[in-house]
């Protein structure tokens, strides 16, 4: 996914780790050889900030992305001779005006397409940081990940404790495809847990005996931190 970054100082552009203390653990436990973060793209230039699926911004600059749209929608109801785009972005200066983000409405396909091409920011999730919760990169980077609408789930053998990307309100089936065709077309049954149990437990025995470890089937929905064995039929 990408992340937009609107008037913080000192984040540059390019990929950054999800670091997951929960997947640092699972590496310990199960003795990987190394482990993968997720990774996310920063993107800090405002004229790209249109392609990012959420942007960070510290909370005392909500004013400015406001009026930063404002401006946008202002100009476009001045030039465009297309009646649905006027009326539309009439509406979406009456919502900049009350000082609300354009993501509060809701759009139909229609809608959606008149504006894909047009820089509008608050139309995307905005994650408002505070000085403190901006101080802890890693962290912040990853509740913003999950305010954005995505969790992440976890595989683990010797080679690799891996953490895997998954929209929330995904099912097992399709988070056994992130990680193969083969897997989702095979799927018979997930074994699945708490990340943090299984830490917790110091291992799969002991969170057998603690009833932790569940089978699932393919609709279960992945919860985020969940560490996953996918059985499924080569």
């Amino acid at each position: 996914m990408k992340i937009g970054i609107f008037g913080i100082e000192g984040w540059l552009s390019g990929k950054a780790n999800l670091v997951d203390k929960r997947l640092e653990g699972l590496q310990q436990m199960f003795n990987s050889a190394k482990k993968a973060y997720i990774q996310v793209e920063l993107i800090t230039d405002q004229e790209k900030l249109k392609e990012a699926d959420g942007i960070i911004a510290p909370e005392g600059l909500r004013a400015d992305l406001i009026l930063t749209d404002l401006e946008f929608v202002e100009l476009r109801i001045a030039r465009s001779e297309n009646e649905p785009e006027k009326k539309l972005f009439m509406n979406f200066k009456e919502q900049l005006d009350k000082e609300s983000f354009l993501s509060e409405l809701a759009l139909n396909e229609e809608e959606q397409r008149i504006i894909s091409g047009y820089p509008l920011l608050t139309v995307k999730p905005i994650f408002l940081a505070s000085p403190q919760a901006l101080e802890d990169k890693d962290r912040f980077l990853l509740l913003a990940y999950n305010y954005f609408g995505y969790i992440s789930f976890f595989t683990t053998n010797e080679r690799q404790a891996r953490a895997w990307s998954i929209r929330k309100n995904s099912s097992a089936w399709e988070a056994a495809g992130c990680i193969h065709s083969d897997i989702q077309k095979g799927f018979i049954r997930a074994e699945a847990m708490n990340s943090q149990d299984l830490i917790n437990d110091g291992g799969l025995n002991q969170a057998r005996s603690n009833n932790h470890l569940r089978l699932e089937n393919k609709d279960y929905i992945v919860e985020d931190g969940d560490w996953i064995f996918f059985r499924f039929n080569k």
